[in-house]
């Protein structure tokens, strides 16, 4: 029997023979997290660090001018270099400082008597450092202001020698202009690098004491590109790692439209922007083709309608918005005859220009059956149904194709669909509408009559509000429905809404005469990772550089391009644990998810 605890010494005879413990025959090469992140090699020197293959050099900063304007890191942050900042914050108790306005108070007030005694001329700066520490024990006293002790150090990174000397030139410059000093830190380069660390441990503690106001302006998550004051996180700057912050309500239009090959992750990036857009009181109305979003409706409250032959949920093409005040109502009606005639060209596969006219005349007079006129009050008439405007068709001359045509959507296999009431009601902060299940071939048909009524219910009530069309190349492949998409694309901000237009079909997209003034009439277009076969046109359309063109080829899940107005950064998407487990369309994340939640089920059924 061996001893697997005892080391001994074997014979060369049974060397093979004697068992060896898997832990003494892998503890020799185990890795562990240090071993993986850490450069080949460290040399330390007086000015810098050999780190692995990198010169770093790390620096402090020594001093202020009197003020600061805001984001003047920006143009630090922005640096086209490899460098990383930190900067560190700890509060001073103001009791403390207090004590030493004071002394000092006194003291600049002694030099001015003094001054004053011998007859010398006014010194400027003594009487204005005294004005300004006078306002500032002020406000500290009043608790307006706090005071803390900043720290700001800066890693620049390089190749070689001379590169680091150019850069630290470079940021000299940059920071001196505006009267800020920083100096490397002598024989002290290890722990300034390791105050740079992201660990929080200021192990040089090289700090100038700041009060709240100006220490403001060193908020670090600014971008001369995309960063705003307000708005909604789309993402992470590429190029600075800052934050893409922006609210699509504050530009001339608020549509947007992204473009993205299948599995790059727009319908996530879309998710996202509706569940932080949520938190910001817009309502959001969704066109699903794919139900994609149906977890999420009832993850946040919200109703979940799945348009089919067979549903329960029907939709009256027929239905009216009531006309709001200013509104005429002749205007209201007109309007939509317009669009239902653009409904039923698409439902009976294209009208003659005689068919056109007898369509146009048979909807007003379906309206008048109940009453509906221009002259009329119609808010709480009756709207007609399909069957009502195919007996007006039936008695007029010319008809006899159309009213054929139409028979099987009034009484053939598709009628359930179209043929009855509306018994939808949107009025939740989320709304989804699922075509999923409907037939491919009625699909534009389904997107046209929810458009359609979503558009009805928006002029209503004017609230934000976000309409998100996904895959929307369906609605492209009719001219009708193109058109329809385009208008309210242009009217949209009447109502204060924003159309966010998905697809990943971009030829087919740009193929259609609505598809390039859709993306004109988008003040915000998201560019994802796209295929080599469309890549050449959507260089074309956004005029892209060949390193843009090769940034979207190579880009990751929920890498791109965001363009807002005349600016564009690279992105990649970011969400949290719990807005990625809401969101998340994976297929084994939504099992691992539905597996939690029944065995959570279960053990409730269980404890009772």
């Amino acid at each position: 029997m061996f001893d697997f605890f005892t080391k001994k010494e074997a014979s060369p005879q049974d060397k093979n023979s004697i068992p060896v413990l898997p832990q003494e025959l892998y503890s020799d090469t185990g890795l562990d997290l240090g071993d993986i992140i850490a450069p080949s090699a460290i040399k330390i020197n007086p000015k810098d660090i050999n780190l692995g293959e990198k010169i770093v050099r790390t620096f402090f900063v020594t001093s202020y001018p009197n003020a600061v304007n805001d984001n003047w890191l920006s143009p630090l942050i922005n640096l086209d270099r490899v460098f990383d900042i930190s900067i560190y914050i700890h509060p001073v108790d103001t009791a403390g400082i207090m004590k030493k306005f004071e002394r000092k108070v006194a003291e600049v007030q002694s030099q001015i008597s003094v001054r004053e005694q011998k007859g010398y001329v006014r010194d400027p700066m003594l009487e204005t450092a005294y004005q300004d520490l006078e306002t500032l024990r002020d406000r500290l006293q009043q608790a307006q202001e706090k005071m803390f002790d900043v720290g700001l150090y800066v890693s620049l990174y390089a190749d070689t020698e001379e590169d680091l000397l150019h850069a630290e030139a470079e940021v000299k410059s940059m920071l001196e202009s505006r009267l800020i000093y920083l100096r490397p830190a002598l024989f002290q380069q290890e722990d300034a690098f390791k105050s740079v660390l992201p660990v929080n441990d200021d192990k040089i503690a090289v700090t100038r004491k700041i009060n709240s106001e100006p220490l403001s302006s060193f908020f670090p998550f600014v971008s001369f590109d995309l960063t705003s004051d307000h708005g909604i996180l789309y993402g992470i700057n590429r190029h600075n790692s800052s934050l893409v912050l922006f609210d699509r309500f504050s530009l001339e239009n608020y549509n947007s439209i992204t473009f993205a090959k299948s599995g790059s992750g727009k319908s996530y990036a879309t998710k996202l922007e509706i569940l932080r857009s949520l938190m910001f009181d817009v309502d959001v109305i969704v066109i699903d083709p794919e139900r994609e979003y149906e977890s999420m409706a009832e993850a946040v409250g919200g109703r979940y309608f799945n348009i089919s032959l067979s549903s329960d949920h029907h939709i009256n093409p027929f239905d009216l918005p009531i006309p709001r005040e200013g509104e005429s109502p002749a205007d209201v009606l007109r309007s939509n005859i317009i669009s239902l005639v653009g409904l039923f060209r698409l439902m009976l596969g294209g009208l003659t220009p005689e068919e056109d006219a007898i369509v146009d005349r048979a909807i007003a007079e379906t309206y008048a059956l109940k009453d509906i006129t221009p002259e009329s009050d119609f808010s709480t008439a009756e709207p007609p149904l399909l069957s009502d405007f195919e007996m007006v068709l039936a008695g007029m001359s010319g008809s006899e194709s159309i009213v054929q045509k139409l028979s099987k959507y009034t009484r053939g296999s598709w009628s359930g669909f179209l043929n009855q009431p509306s018994n939808v009601d949107i009025n939740r902060k989320f709304i989804v509408f699922s075509v999923r299940d409907m037939e491919d071939d009625l699909k534009p048909v389904a997107m046209y009559i929810v458009t359609h009524f979503i558009w009805n219910a928006i002029r209503r009530t004017l609230r934000k509000r976000l309409l998100v069309v996904d895959e929307a190349w369906w609605m492209m492949k009719s001219e009708d429905t193109a058109s329809f998409l385009y208008a309210l694309a242009k009217r949209g901000r009447k109502y204060w809404l924003g159309i966010a237009t998905i697809t990943q079909d971009v030829n087919d997209f740009l193929k259609s005469p609505y598809g390039l003034p859709i993306m004109t009439n988008s003040s915000i277009q998201i560019l994802l990772k796209q295929s080599p076969t469309s890549i050449d046109s959507v260089q074309k359309a956004f005029n892209l550089t060949d390193e843009e063109k090769y940034l979207l080829l190579e880009s990751g899940v929920g890498e791109g391009i965001f363009f807002a107005g005349m600016k564009h950064v690279a992105i990649k998407t970011i969400a949290s644990y719990t807005e990625d487990q809401i969101i998340t369309s994976d297929p084994s994340q939504l099992l691992a998810i539905k597996k939690a939640k029944q065995e959570f089920a279960d053990a409730q059924v269980q404890g009772k």
